[in-house]
């Protein structure tokens, strides 16, 4: 109710006895596409939603973790990452202009996270991920941020305690644009006020700005 006075329409899949979940807020309309990401009919995790606005499709995602459930766990978050690519690939196939949005739980690099604030062994940076990520941008998809700020220091996420104060963060959360979106692409930014308040997340927002896709 809060938010429909804000004049925002919202759109949320959760879990029960979980804590996955993706939403959409939009001041415009929108049609919610799916609400579960395609290739395992057994998946009931709420990852992923899809909405069609504006001309566009968007999705969003709370790509899974990968350090919990062992070994179980980590070919969890592959194999959903594998899922991710193959609709990916059949969206840009039809040409459609299509976002992927939200918590991927990767840093594609080492500059995408402060020197030692994960392990080697971590499923965010394992090799194995990075290799589904850079897969993404393999495609034709284009990371936003990267794309006007490829050598910034930059982090959407940190841990709870002194992390923020010393800026020992990570580059988890993405924007990944299709090319039909790529070239409309006016701004990207990571906005760290809401992190730096009394009780915040442990993630911050990461705006996007597109110029029309009708010019």
């Amino acid at each position: 109710m809060e938010f429909a006075g804000l004049g925002y329409k919202t759109h949320a899949v959760g879990q029960a006895g979980g804590r996955n979940g993706v939403a959409v807020l939009s001041r415009i309309p929108f049609e919610v596409l799916a609400e579960a990401l395609p290739g395992n009919a057994e998946d009931t995790q709420a990852r992923y939603i899809e909405v069609a606005a504006a001309g566009l499709r968007a999705a969003g995602i709370y790509l899974p973790n990968g350090n919990s459930g062992g070994d179980a766990g980590f070919a969890y978050k592959l194999a959903w990452m594998d899922r991710l690519r193959s609709l990916v690939q059949d969206r840009l196939d039809a040409f459609q202009p299509f976002a992927v949005l939200g918590d991927y739980n990767v840093c594609p690099t080492e500059a995408d996270l402060a020197h030692g604030a994960l392990p080697a062994t971590d499923a965010l940076v394992h090799p194995e991920s990075r290799a589904r990520f850079r897969a993404l941008l393999h495609l034709g998809m284009t990371d936003a941020l990267r794309a006007l700020h490829p050598s910034e220091t930059l982090y959407t996420y940190w841990d709870y305690g002194p992390a923020f104060e010393a800026n020992r963060g990570l580059r988890i959360d993405h924007a990944l644009l299709s090319p039909e979106l790529a070239e409309h692409l006016e701004a990207c930014e990571v906005d760290t006020a809401p992190r730096a308040e009394a009780q915040p997340s442990d993630h911050t927002p990461l705006t996007l700005t597109l110029r029309d896709i009708h010019d």
